[in-house]
């Protein structure tokens, strides 16, 4: 906030009439004012106060988080909630105790992906071989014949999967390929909303689709390709009942969770569903769904992931919801709750706060 009654001009004037140490107290005042104003929201400030996260855990409408922890610190990547030609780039955001935020600005755009013109989203994070490689959709492509073909937009003739790489989680990245990993479809599968999960042998597989098709892929250790299933196929499909997209995986006690997001993400059918299988290529026994819309807090949650503190069993589930009122198409939050198990290793059904979560510390 600008004060106009500080220019140097009226400066002078207020020394005239004030003495000075009145003047240098009014002056101390008018800036500690002024940095209040910048600050953090009052409300997040009290839930910080109070050891809690609160929701949402940061300002910005920001959606489809993809948490990871990395040493001692944890970090959201999540997809800036805007028009398609204004998701040109990705921020960041860390934490050492889940409370206190810092943002790490633009850590990937598209003036370091070059092929990237435009709805760059749903970014998933791993880091391997002491390298952070960032994955990424980007331009919402497109095929001849499609419901969302357009022959006049040659933006998304062109896009699909992408992949940076960084020597630290906020960068700086580069672009890893220069080109797409994926930009054809698969099984009818919309190359976007992909997730990297690493098995206990050390084999990474990437989990992605759109347009209710979920696809499997092998990843090459180098993440420059994937390696051939059996029947020589790169992917093959393992679409659940009710998928539209969003997959996730994690495993907890030897089982593997396979989770995606159901309904549609531009309403209050938005919700989060799961399977429970014996290992990360499945068979899937899909249980049910776990997060889903509540009148009382907000509407539309989905597109999540989900995240461990080392050395503990405490789990949180990171999600994106529509709050009340909703101002809009991109009006998303960043959200994060605890995630709890029955005894029979199926998930309770999340509980959406405004509190969110205790500090870790």
């Amino acid at each position: 906030m600008r004060f106009s009654f500080l220019d140097r001009s009226n400066l002078k004037n207020l020394k005239l009439s004030f003495p000075a140490s009145l003047f240098l107290s009014l002056l101390l005042f008018l800036i500690l004012q002024s940095g209040c104003l910048r600050s953090t929201k009052p409300e997040q400030k009290d839930s910080e106060a109070k050891g809690i996260s609160g929701n949402p855990v940061f300002e910005g409408w920001y959606a489809d988080p993809e948490g990871a922890v990395f040493g001692d610190e944890y970090w959201i990547f999540p997809t800036y909630s805007a028009p398609y030609e204004k998701q040109v780039f990705l921020d960041a955001f860390s934490s050492k105790d889940l409370v206190h935020w810092q943002k790490h600005h633009q850590v990937l755009d598209t003036s370091i992906i070059k092929w990237a013109k435009q709805a760059m989203w749903a970014p998933a994070i791993i880091e391997n071989n002491a390298q952070y490689f960032l994955f990424f959709s980007a331009n919402d492509v497109q095929i001849p014949g499609g419901p969302y073909w357009d022959e006049d937009n040659s933006i998304n003739h062109y896009g699909g999967i992408g992949v940076a790489v960084a020597d630290s989680p906020g960068g700086i990245y580069r672009d890893y390929l220069g080109k797409p990993l994926i930009s054809d479809f698969y099984n009818q599968a919309q190359p976007i909303d992909q997730f990297v999960f690493q098995d206990m042998d050390g084999s990474y597989y990437m989990f992605y689709g759109g347009w209710q098709h979920c696809n499997l892929g092998k990843l090459m250790p180098d993440f420059t390709g994937f390696i051939p299933w059996g029947d020589a196929t790169l992917f093959k499909e393992i679409t659940p009942d009710g998928y539209v997209e969003g997959p996730f995986m994690f495993l907890h006690r030897g089982v593997y969770y396979f989770m995606w997001s159901e309904g549609s993400w531009g309403n209050d059918t938005y919700k989060v569903a799961y399977a429970m299988a014996d290992t990360p290529t499945g068979p899937f026994t899909k249980i049910g769904v776990i997060l889903q819309s509540d009148p009382e807090i907000a509407t539309g949650a989905g597109h999540h992931s989900v995240i461990n503190t080392p050395g503990t069993d405490d789990y949180y589930i990171i999600y994106h919801r529509r709050p009340i009122p909703n101002l809009g198409r991109d009006h998303r939050v960043t959200c994060i709750d605890r995630l709890y198990f029955n005894n029979d290793a199926t998930i309770k059904p999340v509980k959406m706060t405004f509190e969110g979560v205790n500090s870790l510390r």
